[in-house]
């Protein structure tokens, strides 16, 4: 890997992370993540990746990928967990299903029901099309965060 990303830290960069590092009250990853940029700084102690590695105990490519996170997003990118770029899973309720599922659920239940059951919602989705499946655990989530 080499050098092909430099780090180059500012004072209030170098103050933050040292602050960070001093203090140990932040998750392990970050404190790492912070010794390993103040190690990699060119204007500071300036250790190689290898020697970064063994000092932290961490791969040569952990390394390298952190100081390439720091040249591309800055400081708080590679201090943070990297977040997907998409889901996992695409989101079986849209906008537009999920203001039908609770229009629904506020509607009158089905004959010989008093309240509608989330069972009872997800099969009704799947019986009008709006889906064409759906777990009852999905029906209470998507109802519980309105």
């Amino acid at each position: 890997m080499g050098n092909k990303y430099i780090v180059r830290l500012t004072s209030p960069e170098r103050v933050e992370l040292t602050s960070l590092v001093s203090k140990g009250k932040a998750a392990a990853y970050k404190i790492q993540h912070a010794n390993i940029l103040l190690k990699a700084d060119i204007d500071g102690p300036a250790w190689t990746e290898p020697a970064i590695s063994e000092a932290f105990g961490c791969s040569m490519k952990t390394v390298g990928n952190l100081k390439r996170r720091f040249m591309e997003e800055g400081l708080d990118g590679c201090l943070g967990r990297k977040l997907p770029s998409r889901p996992s899973r695409m989101p079986i309720l849209d906008g537009e299903k999920e203001a039908r599922l609770i229009a629904l659920s506020c509607g009158q239940p089905p004959a010989g029901r008093g309240n509608w059951t989330l069972r009872l919602l997800a099969n009704r989705l799947v019986a009008l099309d709006i889906v064409d499946s759906i777990s009852h655990e999905t029906v209470r989530v998507s109802l519980k965060k309105k």
